[in-house]
């Protein structure tokens, strides 16, 4: 059989999930410049990939035309476009009627493997030493599925893309003063995985005090732009960004930052796509999981105290914990976190 010359890629969702894709793709880009790559995804993630080169976007709107049935005519589409192989980085039912239609086609197809045992190990450790271990990164889950199709590639040798340009409008939110851009992005998917606001703006503060940085707010979402509106106002040298530019704009921005400090959710793997430095702070959750923003090291991961909440991780995502271990992120003092901040920028 001859080797693949267009892959399709499948990554539908969420938004760290598709931005962990990018560096990879990146990689096999790099690596690989004779090779076609159509990355299928979500409209709105359109402008993570367009900085690289030999890709395609093929949009997939799966809760309208492409729902249920749609999902074959998505596949016939792709095939049109000439695609020769799949590889599968979801593994989800909708991912799997896609790649099924293009096997029966005859295409080669290659799917992520999860490490679904690993990570139950991983939850069930509850303290103990077995089982306690890091597991694969997603980056490197994915790598593998295109290594199964025949491109092995080495994350060691990406290369991040220069910063993108800002436009008058974010220079203008952002101001002219030549300070260090630090984003903050304090949400998460669930409230166990969450920085108290309380705590972050200890934070804020203490950065604010120093007049040496500029902090620019990141969330979306009503309730969430109008939590960041209330921690933004106190402060001189802090501006809430959520609901005031489109994601392009933000993905510019972000290009832009000195660092992110970011919760176990996706501002921080936007941030790593473009060589940011990242501070992740983890709750429940923990980066041996395989989910800590790319090549960003262990020294970046400020994570909850286990010795007082031994059963971390709870569960991968953060959707499942014992009574009281919301309260677990809040063993993270503020002065740790400001301390990690001015190391990485001193």
């Amino acid at each position: 059989m001859s080797k693949p010359t267009h892959i399709l890629v499948i990554r539908l969702s969420a938004m760290g999930d598709v931005a962990m894709a990018v560096p990879v793709l990146r990689v096999l880009a790099q690596s690989y410049p004779e090779l076609k790559i159509t990355i299928l995804s979500r409209p709105f993630f359109k402008p993570l990939f367009e900085d690289i080169p030999n890709l395609d976007f093929l949009e997939a709107d799966v809760y309208g035309k492409h729902k249920r049935l749609g999902l074959i005519k998505l596949a016939k589409g792709a095939k049109a476009l000439g695609v020769d192989a799949v590889a599968d980085l979801h593994n989800v039912i909708r991912s799997k009627v896609i790649s099924n239609c293009l096997k029966w086609k005859g295409l080669p197809i290659a799917t992520i493997d999860k490490g679904r045992s690993e990570k139950k190990a991983l939850v069930s450790s509850q303290g103990k030493t077995e089982g306690f271990k890091q597991l694969k990164t997603t980056h490197q889950r994915y790598a593998e599925v295109f290594k199964k199709l025949g491109f092995p590639i080495d994350l060691a040798k990406h290369i991040a893309p220069d910063r993108k340009r800002l436009t008058p409008k974010l220079n203008a939110l952002i101001g002219v003063e030549s300070k260090k851009l630090i984003g903050v992005a304090p949400f998460a998917a669930h409230f166990s995985k969450m920085y108290p606001l309380n705590l972050m703006t200890e934070v804020i503060a203490h950065l604010d005090a120093s007049d040496r940085y500029q902090i620019l707010l990141f969330g979306g979402g009503k309730k969430e732009i109008e939590q960041l509106k209330r921690l933004e106002n106190p402060f001189a040298n802090v501006v809430n960004v959520a609901g005031k530019i489109s994601f392009e704009e933000e993905i510019a921005l972000i290009s832009n930052l000195d660092l992110m400090l970011s919760m176990d959710s996706g501002n921080g793997h936007l941030a790593a796509i473009f060589g940011v430095p990242v501070i992740t702070l983890w709750g429940v959750t923990h980066p041996y999981a395989g989910f800590t923003p790319f090549n960003q090291p262990e020294s970046h991961q400020l994570i909850a105290d286990r010795e007082k909440y031994p059963l971390i991780p709870t569960s991968i995502y953060g959707n499942k914990f014992p009574k009281g271990y919301d309260e677990a992120i809040k063993t993270i003092t503020p002065e740790a976190v400001v301390s990690k901040i001015r190391t990485i920028l001193s």
